[in-house]
């Protein structure tokens, strides 16, 4: 069965003036390859793996570019083009997506970037896009542990933190305390289980929990910057107050103070050049 919104590992059968006919497994289906996406190696019987889309005449096409998302997935994808039928993301695709205005959370603005599910309209049998991404999250089936590491998509900030997409089926929120550098709507980064609540909610860390009991609020906001910035940070005990309190927002004799507390657990090893994190 071929899959419009998926990958789909198929066959080459038939060649013709537009391009090559794919089929599936079970030769039940096909599918047309565009001259302009078929591989100039290709032949009879090759196996290969394309994405399944709707063209402009919403037929279903095969092509060999990659999509920045799949039905049933989530993406931070920028406005293209606002129409009278909604708004047009760019989602790595030469046919944009279009997210109709049933589908938005508020009025989309081109050029700003939205949190997009995608899913196929079983009625239209369509792919559309939806900015209201919250009401595709799974809130009751939760297979997830304490202490998990997973993978994040930033979705949005709130009075209290800052919403993420939890392996790219669940939601949690990030609180402003657990956050110690900047980030962005669309950030892709790894993160930890902190609490799941009774009521389903989750809490997440940019941090692996076990290091926050040991030690001090100054030195766990070092040792975030540190892993922040690739396991190095440029500051050393001789750098500059000016310098430590542009980075870290603290005074050089509270750094020297968790740079310390940090060195006697070695976590940390101190350089000439600046602290390193201990592998």
């Amino acid at each position: 069965m071929i899959k419009i919104g998926n990958y789909n590992k198929l066959t080459a059968f038939r060649k013709t003036e537009f391009g090559w006919y794919l089929t599936d497994e079970d030769q039940t289906e096909e599918v047309l390859l565009p001259n302009k996406f078929v591989p100039e190696s290709i032949k009879e019987a090759d196996e290969i793996e394309v994405f399944i889309f709707n063209d402009s005449e919403d037929r279903a096409t095969a092509t060999t570019q990659k999509p920045k998302i799949e039905a049933g997935g989530f993406a931070c994808l920028q406005v293209v083009a606002v129409t009278e039928f909604g708004a047009f993301v760019d989602w790595g695709l030469d046919k944009d997506l279009l997210v109709p205005f049933s589908e938005q959370r508020r009025d989309m603005e081109e050029s700003s970037w939205y949190i997009i599910y995608l899913y196929l309209d079983g009625i239209t049998d369509r792919l559309v896009g939806s900015n209201k991404w919250e009401k595709f999250i799974e809130k009751e089936d939760i297979e997830l542990e304490v202490g998990e590491e997973v993978d994040l998509l930033i979705a949005e900030g709130s009075d209290i933190g800052v919403k993420a997409i939890i392996n790219n089926k669940y939601s949690g929120l990030i609180f402003q305390n657990e956050i110690f550098h900047e980030i962005h709507r669309g950030d892709l980064m790894t993160g930890y289980i902190k609490n799941i609540r009774e009521d389903g909610k989750i809490d997440l860390s940019l941090q692996k929990q076990g290091y926050k009991n040991a030690i001090s609020d100054t030195s766990q906001k070092v040792l975030n910057e540190i892993k922040y910035r690739n396991g190095h940070l440029k500051l050393t005990d001789k750098s500059p107050p000016g310098e430590i309190y542009a980075q870290l927002e603290m005074s050089k004799k509270n750094f020297k103070k968790a740079v310390g507390a940090l060195y006697k657990q070695k976590l940390i090893r101190i350089e000439k050049d600046g602290l390193y994190l201990n592998e």
